[in-house]
């Protein structure tokens, strides 16, 4: 963590210049100044800690942010090269099965028998698939709480109408 005179005069973890509030008297004592010196004082230093708080969240989004792409990158590279290997995967399954089946199913029997279990494996996770989208409702009581809220600002606009004079 680091103070605000060393963020703002740079330091060397790279992170960028922040604004700071100054925590001493510079000019003035505090018992000297008038109500609206010391309103214009805290306005000034309220708003320079938000832009500070701000930045220091930009700045701490932004490398977790590129913490999650390198992981993500890393993530699809793994997967597409998993999707290269299947292939040589499927073949070295179905050269297994042909070992052991009768030689007049020896070129195609192992292929076959890998092609319907990947077929047979494939329906049963789309049944699954469509059974869990069956299940999707919609978001009624979200529905229902804009509904109350729509319905409640055209009341209140309707009774602002009602207080003003007619003109006419």
């Amino acid at each position: 963590m680091t103070s605000a005179r060393e963020n703002s005069n740079g330091n060397s973890a790279g992170l960028p210049r922040v604004p700071s509030i100054p925590l001493s008297d510079d000019a003035t004592a505090a018992g000297d100044q008038s109500i609206g010196g010391l309103v214009k004082d805290a306005t000034t230093q309220v708003s320079t800690l938000v832009r500070a708080e701000i930045e220091l969240a930009k700045t701490e989004l932004v490398g977790e942010i590129k913490k999650g792409l390198t992981g993500s990158v890393y993530f699809i590279v793994a997967l597409v090269l998993v999707l290269l290997l299947m292939p040589f995967l499927l073949t070295a399954i179905a050269l297994g099965i042909n070992k052991g089946l009768w030689s007049w199913a020896d070129p195609w029997g192992g292929f076959l028998i890998v092609v319907l279990l990947m077929g047979a494996g494939a329906g049963l996770l789309a049944w699954r698939g469509i059974k869990k989208f069956k299940r999707l409702r919609a978001p009624q009581r979200t529905i229902d709480s804009a509904k109350d809220t729509m319905s409640a600002l055209r009341k209140r606009g309707e009774d602002e109408h009602q207080l003003e004079p007619q003109r006419g």
